[in-house]
């Protein structure tokens, strides 16, 4: 192993990373693991857009268990198109295929395109980041945690250069049917040609990927893979000043340590892991489709919007009013909407093991909940009910009184029946200021895709609703 400090026989470049406290750099032969170059490799860092190579990671996992398809159109909410740029464009309640998004995040970075992926795949962006912080740890990436897909500003999300080599050499290890997609160079979208950020694959014989990334607070990173000669190598260049010396200096760092690399080819160097079955929802053939990412953190205006499929929330007092039950106030509808509960507590960093193995135990999924806690008499009200298990729920309205929520849910019930025939209907207290309301909802729903496909037969019925993870 080598060890070799920043400034030390390297040009100026070389100098200027030596006093820039956002510098990190990593040189790895991913031939036998040797480690050519290192400077502050292990210390924390933030990701910026490289976030989108575990974004991508768990994507080609989808695509190689036949989860999902690179021709699936997917949907696109109003949260995903709302990301800044750099972005694709996209409309809400547009499609996107999967391949334009993988096209979309290596060669432009489009954050809103890392989003559609993500609610895609795992129901949630905040779901998909566990799953991606999991996914890591297994890795051997020992000081990575993520909190969104694409790599935009957050506090806790955080990664070293030496992690982001070890997912370097994953993609390129365990995706090899998929990895010249970062080999890319530009890509015609919809008639716009998008151009790859990676500018050094133009400029140094044999690189063949990977991904750029800035922010104002990482500076400007990148990975690089290049194979020549039998030699193979994954660079790490973080925290640099410009895109232009970033580049200038990863170029360095490649013609400096390949000729130092071995072209004997000890086998894999970091550990497959067995994938969870990523959580794909199937679109319902028709009716207008619940926003796909449980909106806690957006605004309770934008929840409304989502929700109940309208631009502004302040159209939901102009409703017409169905016969079958009356609309409610937007005040009731913005409490019953107010935040599920406390967010978890921030994933711990694990120890490393540099070439992982382990396999993450599937969660079980969650039982249906029966009847028991209902009074089964023709109110239909709570004796001592507790909220149930249920791993998604579908929300029709707030109101006043337990006894007309429970009483809104069986006619829903009874006039919807097919995907809520089964469901079971609760009420749940919340507090709105001195006023106290019930939420009117439906457990029973173990999957993504079961709650919209219930929330589209209520919509065709007249019946607004909200999808959301329990």
């Amino acid at each position: 192993m080598v060890a070799v400090g920043a400034g030390l026989l390297l040009s100026q470049t070389g100098t200027a990373a030596a006093v820039n406290p956002k510098y990190a750099g990593f040189v790895i032969d991913a031939n036998n693991g040797h480690v050519l170059y290192q400077d502050r490799a292990d210390e924390p860092r933030f990701p910026a857009s490289l976030t989108k190579m575990m974004t991508l990671y768990l994507t080609f996992e989808a695509l190689k268990a036949g989860k999902i398809k690179k021709t699936d159109e997917m949907p696109v909410s109003a949260y995903a198109a709302s990301r800044p740029p750099t972005k694709l464009g996209l409309k809400p309640g547009s499609t996107l295929k999967v391949e334009d998004a993988i096209y979309g995040l290596v060669t432009l970075s489009a954050n809103d395109a890392a989003v559609v992926l993500a609610e895609y795949e795992g129901g949630s962006e905040e779901a998909f980041a566990r799953r991606m912080t999991a996914r890591a740890r297994e890795l051997g990436m020992r000081n990575t945690v993520f909190r969104n897909a694409n790599g935009l500003p957050n506090a806790e999300q955080h990664t070293t250069a030496h992690d982001m080599a070890i997912l370097g050499i994953a993609l390129r290890e365990h995706f090899p049917q998929y990895y010249g997609y970062f080999s890319t160079r530009s890509y015609n979208f919809r008639g716009r040609r998008l151009g790859n950020h990676n500018r050094v694959l133009f400029r140094v014989d044999g690189a063949d990927g990977i991904k750029t990334g800035f922010t104002n607070a990482s500076g400007f990173n990148l990975v690089t893979s290049v194979k020549r000669g039998g030699k193979s190598v994954v660079a790490v260049v973080m925290g640099g000043t410009s895109a232009r010396s970033r580049d200038d200096h990863m170029v360095e760092l490649l013609h400096r340590y390949m000729p130092e690399a071995s072209t004997r080819d000890t086998g894999p160097l970091v550990a497959s892991v067995e994938a969870s079955p990523p959580i794909v929802g199937a679109l319902p053939d028709e009716g207008p489709i619940p926003d796909s990412r449980p909106m806690r953190t957006a605004s309770i205006d934008a929840r409304i919007a989502a929700a109940y499929g309208s631009a502004p929330a302040a159209e939901i007092a102009n409703l017409p009013e169905p016969s079958n039950r009356p609309i409610l106030g937007r005040d009731a509808i913005r409490a019953a909407l107010v935040e599920e509960r406390p967010a978890g507590a921030a994933n711990a960093i694990l120890p490393m093991v540099r070439t992982v193995a382990s396999r993450q135990v599937p969660t079980p999924p969650a039982a249906i909940p029966g009847e028991r806690g209902l009074d089964q008499d023709a109110t239909g009200s709570v004796a001592d009910q507790a909220q149930p298990s249920s791993p998604w729920v579908v929300q029709i309205a707030a109101t006043d009184d337990p006894t007309s929520a429970m009483s809104m849910l069986k006619a829903a019930q009874r006039k919807v029946g097919g995907a809520v025939a089964k469901a079971q209907p609760f009420t749940e207290p919340v507090r709105s200021g001195a006023q106290s309301l019930y939420r009117a909802r439906f457990a029973g729903f173990g999957s993504k895709d079961q709650a919209w496909n219930a929330c589209a037969a209520l919509k065709r019925a007249d019946y607004n609703c909200y999808a959301v993870a329990n």
